[in-house]
């Protein structure tokens, strides 16, 4: 991995806030990732699963994690399972962890190789009354590719049907939603790096530079910061393109007059950061363009002064888009009419806003988190009004990442430039 070793301290802490929320005689158990194939020999490389790395920082295949509060014996309360490395991967793949180096990254005593799980657990699995198993359960997901966790779900159920088996899902969401001060020091690195990219990015853009040279100026500056690259797919969106909220194909000709939206952020140890700014082609915004920009800009600070405990996102989302109307009506794109006698499940600013302000970030650039429950001190969100007006060739969307504290925010991105004209003149100095 490229980034520094993290102080094995977390995850100990993790696992605390995790058995803390368990019941009596349980035993939980999480996997890792697979490696993703393509075709032939080829793979997608390997992400682990964040549920996975948060309770023990091991960034490896082939993983598993056995927690068991009340287990018998009083030694085997954590177990760590990883892949025993050979001669053959060692020079096709390079040494995976021994059990010392699994040992010091996780905080975990006991630790076995992966084939050995069965043998080692067959007893402690006839000890527990409950087994957790943990799952995707995350709202926004559509994926139907059964995963490593599925598939043992699967098994273990129909080892041991007589069991009474629980859900870990709503306890990591639970508990990761609130960030620890090691865990906020990571995605702040994550932010910085990203910053670094984007005031490269301010000194290269100009007219008739591609969405992708762009592109791979940030992933330049990311990874030789140490980042294993892009936190998400990156937009690199200029013109109308900016209008296509999930525009990925970064592959067309940026236009003198354009604006080019820019949604692209690294990641730092497994830990997201999320950016996004639309700044002019030319360095100069048009009057028009400056005033789009600056009415998401007032609503972006405004939301983000909202961002309190026990703050509920129902009444969050209401204030917004209370916020956002008064814009668009002093830009001219609604009329009273419109929003007098607008559908309060389609409120009339969703012609020109349509996707939601906020998102918890973390592990996940749309980490895990509940919504309806009231903020809390410790959570990071993002930011992120936009307005997009086809018709004009122009989608202007500003975000920001902000940690909730006791008594207001902070805003883990205060040192990019945000202003329109620090932008412009940032552009054009020499």
């Amino acid at each position: 991995m490229k980034y520094q070793a993290i102080d094995n301290s977390l995850f100990i802490e993790n696992r605390h806030k995790f058995k803390n929320h368990l019941k009596p005689n349980s035993l939980a158990i999480f996997v890792s990732n697979d490696i993703m194939p393509t075709n032939a020999d080829g793979s997608m490389g390997f992400r682990q699963n964040t549920d996975l790395f948060y309770l023990t920082g091991i960034d490896q295949e082939e993983t598993m994690l056995v927690i068991f509060p009340d287990v018998k014996d009083g030694r085997h309360k954590e177990i760590l399972f990883v892949r025993e490395t050979s001669e053959l991967i060692a020079v096709w793949e390079g040494a995976k962890l021994n059990k010392a180096q699994a040992t010091a990254a996780s905080g975990i005593e006991h630790v076995y190789w992966f084939h050995e799980f069965e043998k080692v657990m067959k007893p402690f699995f006839f000890q527990a009354e409950n087994i957790y198993l943990n799952s995707n359960e995350h709202t926004r997901r559509y994926i139907d590719v059964e995963t490593a966790q599925d598939r043992f779900n699967k098994i273990i159920q129909a080892k041991f049907p007589l069991h009474h088996y629980e859900r870990s899902a709503p306890i990591m969401q639970k508990i990761r939603a609130i960030k620890s001060m090691q865990e906020i020091e990571l995605i702040q690195q994550a932010c910085d790096i990203t910053e670094k990219g984007f005031r490269r990015v301010l000194q290269f853009v100009k007219p008739n530079v591609w969405e992708y040279d762009i592109e791979a100026e940030f992933i330049h500056e990311f990874i030789r910061n140490r980042s294993q690259g892009f936190a998400y797919g990156p937009i690199v969106a200029s013109g109308k393109n900016a209008c296509v909220l999930h525009y990925v194909e970064n592959n067309k000709q940026c236009k003198d007059g354009d604006v080019i939206l820019l949604d692209v952020a690294a990641e730092y140890a497994n830990y997201a950061s999320d950016l996004t700014r639309s700044i002019p082609v030319n360095g100069k915004y048009t009057k028009r363009q400056k005033e789009v920009y600056n009415a998401v800009l007032h609503v972006h600070k405004a939301a983000t002064k909202l961002l309190l405990p026990g703050q509920t996102f129902e009444k969050y989302n209401k204030a917004v888009g209370d916020l956002m109307t008064e814009e668009l009506l002093q830009l001219g794109l609604l009329k009273q009419d419109e929003v007098k006698n607008q559908n309060s499940a389609m409120p009339a600013y969703k012609k020109y806003f349509m996707h939601g302000t906020s998102h918890f970030l973390g592990l996940d650039v749309h980490d895990v988190g509940f919504f309806h429950e009231p903020m809390q001190a410790g959570m990071v969100f993002t930011v992120e009004p936009g307005i997009y007006i086809p018709e004009e060739n122009l989608g202007i969307r500003i975000e920001n990442n902000i940690l909730v504290t006791t008594n207001g925010q902070m805003d883990l991105m205060k040192n990019i430039p945000i202003e329109a004209e620090e932008i412009e003149a940032l552009m054009n100095a020499k």
